[in-house]
Protein backbone atom coordinates (compact mmCIF):
# COMPACT_ATOMS: atom_id res chain seq x y z
CA UNK A 1 0.00 0.00 0.00
CA UNK A 2 1.31 3.43 -0.94
CA UNK A 3 2.64 5.28 2.12
CA UNK A 4 1.67 2.41 4.41
CA UNK A 5 4.03 3.16 7.35
CA UNK A 6 2.82 6.71 7.72
CA UNK A 7 -0.78 5.71 7.14
CA UNK A 8 -0.56 3.48 10.19
CA UNK A 9 0.80 6.37 12.27
CA UNK A 10 -1.90 8.73 11.06
CA UNK A 11 -4.55 6.14 11.87
CA UNK A 12 -3.28 6.13 15.47
CA UNK A 13 -3.71 9.91 15.64
CA UNK A 14 -7.24 9.64 14.31
CA UNK A 15 -8.13 6.95 16.82
CA UNK A 16 -6.68 8.83 19.78
CA UNK A 17 -9.04 11.75 19.15
CA UNK A 18 -12.06 9.99 17.75
CA UNK A 19 -12.22 6.67 19.60
CA UNK A 20 -14.02 7.42 22.92
CA UNK A 21 -17.23 8.78 21.35
CA UNK A 22 -17.35 6.02 18.77
CA UNK A 23 -16.83 3.32 21.41
CA UNK A 24 -19.84 4.67 23.30
CA UNK A 25 -21.89 4.66 20.12
CA UNK A 26 -20.72 1.11 19.40
CA UNK A 27 -22.17 -0.09 22.68
CA UNK A 28 -25.53 1.49 21.90
CA UNK A 29 -26.01 0.41 18.33
CA UNK A 30 -24.42 -3.05 18.43
CA UNK A 31 -22.58 -2.72 15.14
CA UNK A 32 -21.00 -6.06 14.11
CA UNK A 33 -17.32 -6.53 14.90
CA UNK A 34 -14.46 -6.37 12.38
CA UNK A 35 -16.33 -5.12 9.33
CA UNK A 36 -16.27 -2.33 6.77
CA UNK A 37 -19.56 -0.57 6.17
CA UNK A 38 -20.70 1.53 3.28
CA UNK A 39 -21.14 5.15 4.27
CA UNK A 40 -22.62 8.14 2.50
CA UNK A 41 -21.96 8.54 -1.21
CA UNK A 42 -20.52 5.04 -1.38
CA UNK A 43 -17.57 5.71 0.96
CA UNK A 44 -16.24 3.00 3.26
CA UNK A 45 -16.45 3.36 7.03
CA UNK A 46 -14.56 1.12 9.46
CA UNK A 47 -16.20 -0.16 12.63
CA UNK A 48 -14.65 0.71 15.97
CA UNK A 49 -13.53 -2.86 16.60
CA UNK A 50 -11.61 -2.91 13.34
CA UNK A 51 -10.05 0.45 14.18
CA UNK A 52 -8.94 -0.91 17.57
CA UNK A 53 -7.33 -3.89 15.85
CA UNK A 54 -5.47 -1.60 13.43
CA UNK A 55 -4.45 0.67 16.30
CA UNK A 56 -2.97 -2.20 18.32
CA UNK A 57 -1.11 -3.37 15.22
CA UNK A 58 0.20 0.14 14.62
CA UNK A 59 1.75 0.30 18.10
CA UNK A 60 4.45 -2.12 16.97
CA UNK A 61 5.29 0.12 13.99
CA UNK A 62 5.32 3.48 15.78
CA UNK A 63 8.90 3.23 17.21
CA UNK A 64 10.32 2.60 13.74
CA UNK A 65 8.28 5.49 12.33
CA UNK A 66 9.53 7.81 15.07
CA UNK A 67 13.15 6.81 14.47
CA UNK A 68 13.09 6.69 10.70
CA UNK A 69 10.63 9.35 9.53
CA UNK A 70 11.24 12.30 11.87
CA UNK A 71 14.14 14.42 13.12
CA UNK A 72 14.62 12.19 16.19
CA UNK A 73 17.54 10.12 14.88
CA UNK A 74 19.76 13.11 14.07
CA UNK A 75 18.99 14.82 17.38
CA UNK A 76 19.62 11.85 19.68
CA UNK A 77 22.90 10.99 17.92
CA UNK A 78 24.22 14.54 18.27
CA UNK A 79 23.25 14.68 21.95
CA UNK A 80 24.92 11.31 22.59
CA UNK A 81 28.14 12.46 20.91
CA UNK A 82 28.03 15.65 22.99
CA UNK A 83 27.81 13.65 26.21
CA UNK A 84 30.74 11.48 25.11
CA UNK A 85 32.80 14.56 24.24
CA UNK A 86 32.17 16.05 27.67
CA UNK A 87 33.34 12.80 29.27
CA UNK A 88 30.52 12.83 31.82
CA UNK A 89 29.68 9.16 31.17
CA UNK A 90 26.00 8.80 32.20
CA UNK A 91 25.30 12.48 32.87
CA UNK A 92 22.79 13.54 31.63
CA UNK A 93 21.16 10.11 31.90
CA UNK A 94 19.63 8.38 28.90
CA UNK A 95 16.09 9.26 29.98
CA UNK A 96 16.89 12.97 29.96
CA UNK A 97 18.56 12.79 26.54
CA UNK A 98 15.62 10.91 25.05
CA UNK A 99 13.12 13.36 26.56
CA UNK A 100 15.11 16.34 25.26
CA UNK A 101 15.39 14.73 21.82
CA UNK A 102 11.62 14.13 21.74
CA UNK A 103 10.81 17.74 22.65
CA UNK A 104 13.22 19.09 20.03
CA UNK A 105 11.73 16.66 17.51
CA UNK A 106 8.25 18.01 18.20
CA UNK A 107 9.59 21.55 17.80
CA UNK A 108 11.25 20.78 14.47
CA UNK A 109 8.28 18.78 13.18
CA UNK A 110 5.66 21.29 14.39
CA UNK A 111 5.04 22.83 10.92
CA UNK A 112 4.66 19.36 9.42
CA UNK A 113 2.33 18.17 12.19
CA UNK A 114 0.29 21.35 11.86
CA UNK A 115 -0.02 20.77 8.12
CA UNK A 116 -1.18 17.19 8.74
CA UNK A 117 -3.77 18.43 11.23
CA UNK A 118 -5.09 21.18 8.95
CA UNK A 119 -4.99 19.25 5.66
CA UNK A 120 -5.78 15.70 6.76
CA UNK A 121 -7.13 15.21 10.28
CA UNK A 122 -9.39 18.26 10.50
CA UNK A 123 -11.24 17.59 7.21
CA UNK A 124 -11.51 13.90 8.16
CA UNK A 125 -12.96 14.75 11.60
CA UNK A 126 -15.49 16.99 9.89
CA UNK A 127 -16.31 14.10 7.52
CA UNK A 128 -15.52 16.15 4.41
CA UNK A 129 -12.98 13.54 3.22
CA UNK A 130 -12.70 9.79 3.74
CA UNK A 131 -9.96 7.95 5.60
CA UNK A 132 -8.03 6.99 2.45
CA UNK A 133 -7.83 10.59 1.25
CA UNK A 134 -6.76 11.71 4.72
CA UNK A 135 -3.97 9.12 4.59
CA UNK A 136 -2.81 10.44 1.23
CA UNK A 137 -2.75 14.05 2.42
CA UNK A 138 -0.87 13.16 5.59
CA UNK A 139 1.64 11.07 3.64
CA UNK A 140 2.22 13.99 1.28
CA UNK A 141 3.10 16.35 4.16
CA UNK A 142 5.56 13.97 5.82
CA UNK A 143 7.09 13.05 2.46
CA UNK A 144 7.68 16.75 1.76
CA UNK A 145 9.59 17.11 5.05
CA UNK A 146 11.68 14.00 4.45
CA UNK A 147 12.53 14.89 0.84
CA UNK A 148 13.63 18.42 1.70
CA UNK A 149 15.95 17.11 4.42
CA UNK A 150 17.45 14.29 2.36
CA UNK A 151 20.72 14.82 0.53
CA UNK A 152 20.28 14.70 -3.21
CA UNK A 153 23.32 12.43 -3.52
CA UNK A 154 21.81 9.84 -1.16
CA UNK A 155 18.43 10.05 -2.88
CA UNK A 156 19.95 9.51 -6.32
CA UNK A 157 22.11 6.65 -5.04
CA UNK A 158 19.15 4.66 -3.71
CA UNK A 159 17.09 5.55 -6.78
CA UNK A 160 19.86 4.16 -8.99
CA UNK A 161 20.07 0.96 -6.93
CA UNK A 162 16.30 0.64 -7.24
CA UNK A 163 16.44 1.12 -11.00
CA UNK A 164 14.57 4.43 -11.00
CA UNK A 165 15.37 7.56 -12.96
CA UNK A 166 15.27 11.14 -11.72
CA UNK A 167 12.00 12.18 -10.13
CA UNK A 168 9.89 15.07 -11.35
CA UNK A 169 8.78 16.30 -7.91
CA UNK A 170 8.64 15.32 -4.23
CA UNK A 171 5.39 13.38 -4.60
CA UNK A 172 6.89 11.11 -7.27
CA UNK A 173 9.62 9.77 -4.94
CA UNK A 174 8.60 6.26 -3.83
CA UNK A 175 8.76 5.35 -0.15
CA UNK A 176 11.07 2.42 -0.90
CA UNK A 177 13.70 4.97 -2.03
CA UNK A 178 12.92 7.84 0.32
CA UNK A 179 13.03 5.94 3.61
CA UNK A 180 16.59 4.51 3.37
CA UNK A 181 17.87 7.69 1.70
CA UNK A 182 16.44 9.87 4.48
CA UNK A 183 17.84 7.83 7.38
CA UNK A 184 21.25 7.56 5.67
CA UNK A 185 21.30 11.31 5.14
CA UNK A 186 20.30 11.89 8.76
CA UNK A 187 23.15 9.69 10.03
CA UNK A 188 25.70 11.51 7.88
CA UNK A 189 24.53 14.94 8.99
CA UNK A 190 24.43 13.86 12.64
CA UNK A 191 28.05 12.66 12.57
CA UNK A 192 29.17 15.85 10.83
CA UNK A 193 27.57 17.98 13.54
CA UNK A 194 28.96 15.63 16.19
CA UNK A 195 32.49 16.02 14.81
CA UNK A 196 32.29 19.81 15.03
CA UNK A 197 31.04 19.54 18.61
CA UNK A 198 33.68 16.99 19.59
CA UNK A 199 36.66 18.90 18.19
CA UNK A 200 37.05 21.68 20.83
CA UNK A 201 36.75 19.18 23.68
CA UNK A 202 39.40 17.02 22.03
CA UNK A 203 41.72 20.03 21.90
CA UNK A 204 41.23 20.58 25.64
CA UNK A 205 42.06 16.92 26.35
CA UNK A 206 45.25 17.16 24.27
CA UNK A 207 46.37 20.37 26.00
CA UNK A 208 45.77 18.94 29.47
CA UNK A 209 47.58 15.69 28.56
CA UNK A 210 50.59 17.64 27.22
CA UNK A 211 50.78 19.74 30.39
CA UNK A 212 50.62 16.70 32.64
CA UNK A 213 53.37 14.93 30.67
CA UNK A 214 55.60 18.01 30.82
CA UNK A 215 55.14 18.08 34.59
CA UNK A 216 55.93 14.39 34.88
CA UNK A 217 52.44 13.50 36.11
CA UNK A 218 52.01 10.60 33.73
CA UNK A 219 50.11 8.51 36.28
CA UNK A 220 47.36 11.13 36.60
CA UNK A 221 44.44 10.67 34.21
CA UNK A 222 44.10 13.63 31.80
CA UNK A 223 40.33 13.05 31.65
CA UNK A 224 40.06 13.67 35.37
CA UNK A 225 41.73 17.07 35.06
CA UNK A 226 40.16 18.15 31.79
CA UNK A 227 36.57 17.44 32.84
CA UNK A 228 36.13 20.58 35.00
CA UNK A 229 37.63 22.74 32.22
CA UNK A 230 35.33 21.25 29.60
CA UNK A 231 32.30 21.77 31.81
CA UNK A 232 33.38 25.34 32.52
CA UNK A 233 33.84 26.07 28.81
CA UNK A 234 30.52 24.46 27.96
CA UNK A 235 28.67 26.53 30.57
CA UNK A 236 30.40 29.81 29.64
CA UNK A 237 29.43 29.54 25.96
CA UNK A 238 25.88 28.40 26.85
CA UNK A 239 26.57 25.08 25.19
CA UNK A 240 23.13 23.50 25.44
CA UNK A 241 21.41 26.42 23.74
CA UNK A 242 24.08 26.53 21.04
CA UNK A 243 23.85 22.79 20.41
CA UNK A 244 20.07 22.69 20.27
CA UNK A 245 20.01 25.81 18.10
CA UNK A 246 22.52 24.29 15.68
CA UNK A 247 20.44 21.13 15.36
CA UNK A 248 17.26 23.10 14.69
CA UNK A 249 18.98 25.37 12.17
CA UNK A 250 20.32 22.32 10.33
CA UNK A 251 16.72 21.66 9.27
CA UNK A 252 16.38 25.13 7.78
Amino acid sequence: MKGFPFKIAFLCLVLLFGLPIEVFAQGLTGIPLLSVEEGQEGSQEYTVSLKILLFMTALTVLPSILLGMTAFARIIIVLSILRTALGTQQTPPNQILVALALFITFFVMAPTFDGIYQNAYKPYSQKTINLEEAFDRASSDIKKFMTRNTREKDLLAFADMNGNKKFEDEASVPWSVLLPAFITSELKTAFQIGFLIYLPFLVIDMIIASILMSLGMMMLSPMLISLPFKLLLFVLVDGWTMTVGSIIQSYG
